[in-house]
Order: C-alpha cells, then sequence, then structure tokens
C-alpha cells in the first residue's frame, strides 16, 4: 500500500493520512510470544464510520435499559419486560439482535439470582423481593451492534446480594480501568480476578466479552481472569466488551438441559454481571453502550 492509497480501514482517507502512524508504531511494537502477545488483526479496527454507527446503536440500547429499569418490581413478569424492550427498539429503528439467534427466543436476556446469563424471559417468571436481575440487551442499527447489560435488585435484597451486586460492578470498573491503548488484553482479565477473589468471590471463565461491530461477536475474547502483558494488543479503534460474571460460590456452571440456553451456577450461588460496550482511543477509554 502506498502512501495516497485509500487505506485499509475503508475512512475513504488517504492512507497517509489515516492509519500510516499507526501502522509504523503497531509493527515497531516488540511482543513476547511466550506471553501470548499478538498484534490485533486489522479486520477488527473500527473506522470513523463505524464508530458513529455503533455509538447510535448504543443510544437505543443504553435507552432500552433505562426503560426496562424503570419498569422492573415486585410482580411483574419478565416476559412484559422483553416485550418493553423489544417494541421501544423497534419504534426507533432498531433490531433486537438476541431474537432467534442461534434460536433464542426472545428479544433480550433476563437472569434472575443463580442464573448467570441468557436467561428467558417468560410469562411464568414473576420478579419477587429480593431477587437481583440482570437485563443484557443488544441492538442492531443500520448494520452495526452495541451491547450491554445491568444488574437490578428488585425491593430490598439481602446483604449478602447487594454486596455481590457491587462488587461485580467494581470488577467490571477495575477491568474497564485496566485498559490502556498499547497495553494488553490480559489487563482487563487481571484486574477483575484480583478484585472478585479479594471478596472471596469466583469468576464465570466459561464465558467473556467479545469484540463489538458488525457482527454480534467479533474478536477478540475477552477473559476476565487473566495475567498482566498477556495476550491480544489493545489498540485504538479497537471496540470490545467487558463483562465479567461474578460468583458468591465456585466458578463453574451448567446450562439447562430443557432449553440449551440459560446458564446457571453449578452450585446454584447468586451470580451477577454488568456490561459494556467501550472504545479503546489513543488517550484511554469511551463507554459507549452502558
Amino acid at each position: 500500500m502506498t502512501r495516497n492509497d485509500l487505506c485499509w480501514c475503508g475512512s475513504g482517507r488517504k492512507y497517509k493520512k489515516c492509519h500510516l502512524s499507526f501502522d509504523e508504531k503497531i509493527k515497531n511494537i516488540p511482543l513476547d510470544i511466550l506471553k501470548g502477545q499478538v498484534r490485533p488483526p486489522k479486520s477488527i479496527i473500527k473506522n470513523d464510520i463505524d464508530i458513529e454507527g455503533i455509538r447510535k446503536s448504543s443510544a437505543i440500547n443504553n435507552a432500552a435499559l433505562d426503560l426496562v429499569g424503570a419498569n422492573i418490581k415486585v410482580g411483574i413478569d419478565t416476559e412484559t419486560l422483553n416485550q418493553l424492550a423489544h417494541n421501544f427498539i423497534i419504534e426507533q429503528g432498531g433490531i433486537p439482535a438476541c431474537l432467534n439467534f442461534e434460536g433464542y427466543p426472545k428479544s433480550i436476556c433476563i437472569s434472575i439470582n443463580d442464573v448467570v446469563c441468557h436467561g428467558i424471559p417468560s410469562k411464568k417468571t414473576i420478579l419477587k423481593e429480593g431477587d437481583i436481575v440482570n437485563v443484557d440487551i443488544t441492538t442492531i442499527l443500520d448494520g452495526y451492534y452495541a451491547d450491554a447489560s445491568r444488574m437490578f435488585i428488585v425491593g430490598k435484597a439481602s446483604v449478602e446480594a447487594e454486596t455481590l451486586v457491587r462488587v461485580a460492578k467494581e470488577c467490571m470498573e477495575l477491568g474497564i480501568a485496566a485498559i490502556k491503548p498499547w497495553g494488553f488484553l490480559g489487563d482487563i482479565g487481571a484486574a477483575v480476578e484480583a478484585h472478585a477473589h479479594a471478596h472471596g468471590y469466583s469468576v464465570v471463565t466459561e464465558l467473556g466479552g467479545h469484540g463489538v461491530g458488525k457482527q454480534f461477536h467479533e474478536e477478540p475474547f475477552v477473559p476476565h481472569t487473566g495475567e498482566k502483558n498477556t495476550g491480544m494488543l489493545l489498540v485504538p479503534g479497537m471496540v470490545l466488551t467487558v463483562e465479567p460474571m461474578i460468583n458468591i460460590g465456585k466458578y463453574k456452571v451448567i446450562v439447562d438441559r430443557k432449553d440449551n440456553w440459560t446458564v446457571y451456577t453449578k452450585d446454584h450461588s447468586l451470580s451477577a454481571q454488568w456490561e459494556k460496550t467501550l472504545l479503546i482511543t489513543e488517550d484511554g477509554v469511551e463507554a459507549l453502550s452502558e
């Protein structure tokens, strides 16, 4: 590619005014293969058009989470919450990404107490006092995805449950704070794992975060355990989620044999999760969907 060619990122700008200096910098960063350090593929580096697309999708996704959160209360069934989110996303011109994804039957995921993730909304599932609830929503707008989840406490929960929800959020925030342009993917998991273990909690390892863009799940897989200075190089233009799943008990999980979706803690201990879609910038990180 010459300096005057159109840049490989698809921005429509000349290479010399777009990613030339980026490529020179990334090429000159020494990597330790023994630590699994690798450069990210160019296919996951987003241009300004991509980032604006994800940002617009995120605005709808954030508002859908706001709407669901405003309606969570004792006695409401989770299918009603699912329909609220579904209708809102459609009215805004978006598409609920979960609906029919690999056979998933609903538009959002609602996971209660010992459900780690992928809880299926149902008229039969009624929220009760003291439940802790994760609502996970992914929206598509004009081909761009945005993904986030939040925890909600129904009424008054036990101190044990409230503490778990708080610490799980802190784990996510510390994972986000560990993201530095030109740092490494393992920095995220190291920060999350240390905080969870300091409180006597475990971190789910079979599931993790992921890249975000024009597909539901892109590279890289984002583990929430790990060691600093290991894994993929984190560079400006990458968009990914940090979404640690924190258990009061052990980290092992099981999948419901009937619906093949609902993930429970194996020991049926409480679990909590928060998630944001994040853009790595030249200066740090920006939360897009939250």
